[in-house]
């Protein structure tokens, strides 16, 4: 597989500050956002990066597009590696790899029409011709919006159509990546649906590769090809979507994947019930750092942090004890 986006041992971290400075006595220390994150996405394909909030998934979207700086580790998009970039030279590579931003309307600003929020890349990136109007309408043809939305501002709009005005301007510049953080966040279960076939048939038409961070199990299911899974700023299993949800080997896939809602009243479902809170950033368990929550935590857990073990086809796991699925 020809990787489009490939990230190698990626770390990101942060100053504590305020209250959390005072917890550490004043000393300098750095928040581990980001601990070590290897991956590759492939052209045309549906990648989702799935964890409760605060496991890293945004942070690391965020250093992919070069908006939180990478302490360790390398980001190489298309064969050209990003890492130490300055904003100069990253501006170019951003008309090649987008960004969906979690808030559907306060992504957009307030005193822009439609017309004027989809046009601006095409100023910013010296782009804009005579054919602007035609570029602005097409776009929003294709995320489903006819021609008079140019004229709105984003307070005029639902939340599923401020979310299809931020996937049209997304796909301005016809980039080869389009990052998704939280696509379907506050909007109804109908609307997620619509948007969700609507990144799907985007993908189909224009051959884009996408990024989706998540924590919507249901999303992940219904679009990405692969999938990882991040706990305390680390991935703890990887693979292909449908070979995880048939078979998880890590406990915390294995629970995540427990607690998903199911519509079948009927249904029975045999729940793994997490005990305990996410540990803190500044002070993580030794061992397998799930080994605090893990159902199946043994000795060997507690001190030595297990190795990745590599089932081929991109199937990986971090874990001593393994489920069987």
């Amino acid at each position: 597989m020809t990787a489009l986006l490939r990230i190698e041992d990626v770390h990101v971290s942060f100053a504590a500050a305020g209250w959390l400075k005072a917890l550490t006595s004043g000393s300098p220390r750095r928040i581990e956002a980001v601990a070590g994150v290897s991956l590759d996405i492939a052209t045309a394909e549906t990648f989702a990066v799935v964890g409760e909030s605060g496991s890293g998934k945004t942070t690391l979207a965020r250093a992919i597009n070069g908006l939180v700086p990478v302490s360790a580790g390398s980001i190489a998009f298309d064969g050209r590696q990003l890492t130490g970039l300055s904003e100069a030279a990253m501006g170019a590579v951003r008309r090649q790899m987008s960004m969906i931003f979690q808030d559907p309307v306060g992504s957009l600003s307030p005193r822009l029409t439609v017309r004027a929020i989809l046009a601006e890349p095409f100023h910013v990136h010296k782009m804009a011709g005579r054919d602007l109007e035609s570029r602005i309408e097409r776009l929003l043809g294709l995320v489903g919006l006819t021609a008079d939305f140019a004229e709105r501002y984003p307070h005029q709009l639902s939340g599923g159509q401020a979310r299809r005005v931020g996937v049209a301007r997304a796909i301005t510049l016809e980039p080869k990546l389009v990052i998704a953080d939280e696509p379907t966040a506050g909007l109804d279960v109908s609307v997620q649906g619509e948007v969700l076939n609507l990144l799907n048939e985007l993908q189909a038409r224009l051959g884009i590769a996408i990024l989706i961070i998540t924590h919507n199990l249901n999303v992940v299911r219904h679009v990405a090809d692969r999938m990882a899974i991040m706990y305390l700023g680390r991935i703890v299993e990887e693979g292909p979507t449908e070979t995880i949800f048939a078979a998880p080997r890590h406990p915390y896939t294995l629970a995540l994947l427990s607690a998903n809602p199911e519509p079948d009243p009927d249904a029975v479902i045999d729940r793994i019930e997490l005990q305990g809170e996410v540990p803190s950033l500044l002070q993580r368990p030794a061992g397998c750092e799930f080994h605090t929550r893990c159902p199946w935590a043994a000795g060997r857990c507690r001190s030595e942090a297990p190795a990745v073990a590599d089932l081929g086809g991109g199937r990986r796991f971090t874990c001593h004890f393994p489920r069987q699925g």
